[in-house]
């Protein structure tokens, strides 16, 4: 026998059991997916009107974060290959949003910073997303930040969490 779509879909909905996994859990990797969705839908629309993408964004946020970083650095931070990210900053740079320069003592060595257009981007990106997080904390209770960075801290890989702390071993 044949079923509709629909009949198809409502028989399947939340249909967890099958895959042998807690409802909860699968709920919670939704909601993942939805609220990454929405916290990058508004810096995608800003970095679509610059022709950039997602990958723009990371380079632009960690640049900002840590001026003065090297490109071997910022490889590391976002787990890539030099070439996917040569045309990435290639275009950051031709478009004056970051400097890139040599280091004094390291020749080898580029270091990276944001130019006052790239702080300008950097800061219409993040707005909307700091805004986002102070309204939700808004309707939650205290407390709830730190505890939302401590989970968020312990799905990250230990080298991506070694990247978060300071040199005292201290979360940033």
């Amino acid at each position: 026998t044949r079923t509709s779509g629909k009949d198809y879909e409502a028989s399947h909905i939340g249909d967890v059991t099958s895959l042998g996994l807690p409802r909860e859990l699968v709920e919670a990797v939704e909601l993942m997916f939805f609220a990454y969705r929405d916290f990058v839908s508004d810096p995608d629309t800003i970095l679509e009107s610059h022709g950039f993408g997602r990958a723009h964004h990371r380079v632009l946020h960690f640049v900002g974060r840590r001026p003065g970083m090297s490109v071997s650095e910022l490889l590391h931070i976002l787990s890539i290959t030099k070439q996917s990210l040569s045309r990435v900053l290639k275009d950051l740079i031709e478009e004056k949003y970051i400097i890139q320069e040599t280091d004094i003592q390291d020749r080898r060595i580029k270091r990276l910073t944001l130019s006052p257009k790239g702080h300008e981007l950097h800061r219409n990106l993040i707005d909307p997303q700091i805004r986002r997080f102070q309204e939700s904390l808004a309707k939650s209770e205290d407390g709830t930040l730190e505890k939302w960075q401590e989970f968020m801290l312990h799905l990250t890989n230990m080298e991506t969490k070694i990247d978060f702390m300071d040199d005292t071993g201290r979360e940033k």
